[in-house]
């Protein structure tokens, strides 16, 4: 079984082979990837920069690791016509599975804030 220890830049795992280490910032691009994929999201961040895109993903994303949990706060848009509370719960859940499958972390909250609606179409 591999102890565990939580390092000031990220999560740690010893093992028989060897450490590993998980940056905070990595969680984060997981969390905004995973928001992303969900129907109805337009942007991530409080601004209204535009669409979401592959070279900031962590953007409007904050996490909270400790030993072997992690809290989520996301800032996002939403698209005009979609409904709110269905889209943020999709998210909340989207991202909860992607952290946990990906890290083993355990995520003890999905906080979202909409700090915005786009109007525009397409």
């Amino acid at each position: 079984m591999a102890d565990e220890a939580r390092g000031a830049g990220g999560r740690q795992e010893r093992d028989k082979i060897g450490e590993v280490q998980i940056a905070d910032e990595v969680v984060a691009i997981i969390a905004g990837l995973a928001a992303s994929e969900v129907d109805g999201v337009d942007s991530m961040g409080s601004g209204f920069s535009g669409k979401l895109s592959s070279k900031n993903p962590g953007r409007g994303v904050k996490v909270t690791v400790t030993e072997e949990h992690v809290s989520v706060d996301l800032a996002l848009s939403i698209k005009y016509g979609y409904s709110i509370p269905a889209v943020c719960s999709q998210v909340q859940e989207k991202v909860s599975a992607a952290i946990e499958n990906m890290t083993g972390l355990v995520v003890l909250d999905v906080n979202i804030r909409v700090a915005g609606v786009n109007m525009n179409e397409g």
